[in-house]
């Protein structure tokens, strides 16, 4: 499907707009899963003033939501109404401070900060490499990987809200807990600080490498896929209570449960955004009736469905 085209009217109110516009802008090839519809429009701002700017005068009833590497998302057949932001060159710079600190921008991923620490010799980031998406949805995400989360490592992280306004955010005020931030939803955030320790090169290479063959083992990194499907509930890990559902390996359309990993969903070749969400919500009922336990989604799913 498409949309009416409203870059016109916004690109007339913004006139100081330096970012790119794009109307029914495919999505799919942007999201892991290479499923799903067009952005009725595809906003990326030239960096973080730009994106300040562009929210400070876009009307309030024109929805916005933000993508990133697009690892952990499922865009819904129908495409996404009003405005989708996706953070690109503006926000890739990786700053090694002092007091080992690093610098990220949002878009930049998780294994280039992961790898930016290992060659400073800063200890206690190697957790970033086990991540498949980048600094903004580690952030809105508490993403996590290897005994570590990323509550564990940030200082602070800076963010446009709706209104336009650039704000800072301390660990503290990010309320974060299991793959949950508190922070304000309409906050696209632009920038993290994290703090590591001295540590040495040599030493955390090698913690890499394994995180890389760990997840080279277990996970099917090489398909289409999504990343952790469900968030495991407490007590429980996801992937046990689908493998004990006898989930391992089904099929809808041409989507199906990784039988390397069965908290991870697959596209075959032809899934559409609709096949590997009814896999999802069917994993989650037999779940439900075999053990009685919840699965929450842990990818995020937008858009419009067919």
């Amino acid at each position: 499907m498409s949309f009416p085209d409203i870059t016109a009217t916004l690109k007339a109110a913004m006139p100081a707009l330096r970012g790119r516009l794009l109307a029914n802008q495919p999505l799919a090839d942007l999201t892991w899963f290479r499923v799903g519809g067009p952005a009725q429009v595809l906003f990326m701002p030239e960096d973080e003033n730009d994106l300040a700017y562009f929210l400070r005068n876009l009307p309030d009833d024109v929805p916005v939501v933000v993508i990133g590497l697009g690892s952990n998302l499922i865009v819904r057949d129908g495409g996404v109404e009003g405005v989708v932001i996706r953070l690109g060159r503006g926000f890739n710079a990786v700053t090694v401070e002092a007091g080992h600190r690093i610098r990220a921008g949002a878009a930049v991923p998780d294994v280039k900060v992961a790898r930016a620490a290992q060659e400073a010799g800063i200890a206690g980031l190697s957790f970033l490499r086990g991540i498949p998406g980048a600094v903004g949805g580690a952030l809105r995400m508490n993403g996590g990987a290897y005994g570590r989360e990323t509550k564990d490592a940030l200082i602070e992280a800076r963010g446009v809200d709706r209104k336009g306004e650039i704000r800072v955010f301390s660990n503290a005020d990010m309320h974060y807990s299991y793959r949950h931030c508190g922070a304000p939803e309409d906050v696209i955030f632009t920038q993290a600080l994290f703090q590591g320790a001295p540590g040495d090169p040599a030493v955390i290479a090698a913690e890499m490498d394994k995180i890389t063959e760990a997840r080279e083992a277990t996970q099917p990194i090489k398909s289409r896929t999504g990343g952790s499907t469900f968030k495991n509930p407490p007590g429980h890990k996801a992937w046990q209570l689908i493998d004990a559902a006898g989930c391992r390996g089904l099929v809808v359309g041409d989507a199906q449960v990784s039988e390397l990993h069965c908290n991870f969903l697959i596209n075959r070749g032809r899934a559409t955004a609709h096949d590997i969400e009814t896999l999802g919500e069917t994993v989650r009922a037999r779940v439900k009736e075999n053990s009685g336990v919840g699965l929450e989604w842990e990818i995020k799913r937008i858009g419009v469905a067919l």
